[in-house]
């Protein structure tokens, strides 16, 4: 009796039938895509189709959460890159191809994989640290110049990514090859230079020459890391704690060794200028004398040259005229005036002007403008330099330098 109930009603209500709940699953999924479920949605039994409209309205709902599930997985693929970042897409866990910035797409997982490098981001690592290795009893830092001796250096590695696909699978640990790749050039940079250099002279070429040499050790690796630059940190270039005083006193005995060499440098250079236009105006004086001097040579000889034409011509008379010039030349500067007494005139026209002025100048303190008598009409006063009448003693010293004229 039990049997007849209706279903889910009575007293001893058990489980829903599956089958039923299928058959209704089915009724709507068809009645949303257009199909029947029976009379009043109950499966018609006398047809002997029951069923087999149920089966088909289920693999229809069937595809379509299939399709539904296919497309939503597909969706899964697409993916955005950010400026300054590349996507590696990888499928089966190999590598597929590298993707820039923008909207993109690949194959759902597990087919394919993407992973976002940031490419343009500048890293940085430190190098030379200051851990103190046991067996040497010195710091990691420290390492030999070509003279032997010891120097620490630490120091700053900029880089950035080249390639992602090489940054990612190239090297398990690309920060530690980029730190291990820095180490091995500047010891082989620093050996291959003496301590003093290191220290001083090429301290600044020890960056350059470590970055071309971590560049070149990378691009064999093939890490796909850039070097942008080392930076040298504050003392980076320094000898061991030990001798740290030692060689500051050296480093600066090296700076007063420059100064004073500097110094001398400016010296020489406003000394030597000087020098060599002092040496250019005597060498020019010396060249206009030597002009001067050849050509007062040579007017002195053609001179004596046309003199001498003349002389051939007339002796007597070119003696006379070179006697008479010799006489005018060297009496123009004398100051002493000599009188013939023997003329007996009381009247006498001397150049009193010129024989005060040239006494001036041969005698300072006397007044050059003195007063210049007049002599014309008068005769001089006894107290005159030259006396109209002379003593007998003037006489006889004027008749014995008349005689020693004559013997010349």
């Amino acid at each position: 009796p039990n049997n007849n109930r209706p279903r889910g009603q009575g007293p001893n209500q058990g489980p829903p039938d599956l089958d039923e709940l299928w058959r209704d699953f089915n009724r709507k999924l068809g009645g949303l895509f257009g199909g029947r479920g029976g009379n009043g949605g109950r499966p018609n039994s006398g047809n002997g189709g029951g069923p087999k409209p149920d089966m088909k309205n289920a693999g229809v709902g069937l595809g379509l959460v299939a399709a539904v599930a296919v497309l939503i997985w597909l969706g899964t693929g697409f993916f955005i890159v950010n400026e300054g970042q590349q996507a590696v897409i990888t499928q089966f866990g190999r590598y597929k191809a590298t993707v820039g910035a923008g909207f993109n797409w690949r194959l759902p997982y597990p087919i394919q994989r993407h992973e976002l490098v940031v490419v343009t981001q500048i890293r940085s690592t430190d190098v030379g640290r200051d851990t103190i290795v046991r067996s040497t009893g010195l710091r990691e830092s420290a390492m030999l110049t070509e003279d032997e001796n010891i120097v620490e250096i630490k120091f700053a590695v900029q880089y950035r990514l080249s390639d992602a696909r090489a940054y990612l699978y190239e090297s398990k640990t690309p920060a530690d090859t980029v730190v291990q790749v820095a180490e091995t050039a500047v010891r082989e940079v620093v050996g291959k230079m003496k301590m003093d250099a290191a220290l001083a002279e090429e301290r600044d070429q020890i960056a350059p020459r470590v970055r071309t040499l971590m560049q070149t050790i990378l691009d064999r690796y093939k890490v796909g890391v850039e070097v942008v630059g080392i930076n040298l940190q504050q003392g980076g270039v320094r000898p061991p704690e030990q001798v740290q005083a030692s060689f500051d006193d050296v480093l600066k005995a090296g700076q007063e060794r420059e100064r004073t060499k500097n110094e001398a440098q400016a010296y020489a250079n406003d000394v030597v200028p000087r020098a060599t236009g002092t040496s250019s105006r005597l060498k020019e004086e010396s060249e206009a004398y030597k002009a001067r001097i050849i050509a007062q040579a040579q007017g002195d000889s053609q001179r004596f040259a046309s003199v001498l034409a003349e002389y051939q011509k007339a002796p007597q008379v070119t003696r006379d005229r070179m006697y008479t010039d010799a006489m005018q030349q060297i009496y123009s500067n004398t100051t002493k005036v000599l009188v013939d007494s023997k003329q007996g005139s009381n009247l006498l026209y001397l150049p009193l002007d010129k024989l005060m002025q040239m006494t001036g100048q041969n005698t300072p303190g006397a007044p050059a403008d003195g007063a210049s008598p007049s002599v014309a009409g008068t005769a001089p006063s006894q107290s005159s330099v030259i006396p109209t009448t002379p003593s007998a003693g003037d006489a006889r010293a004027r008749d014995g330098r008349s005689r020693d004229r004559d013997v010349r």
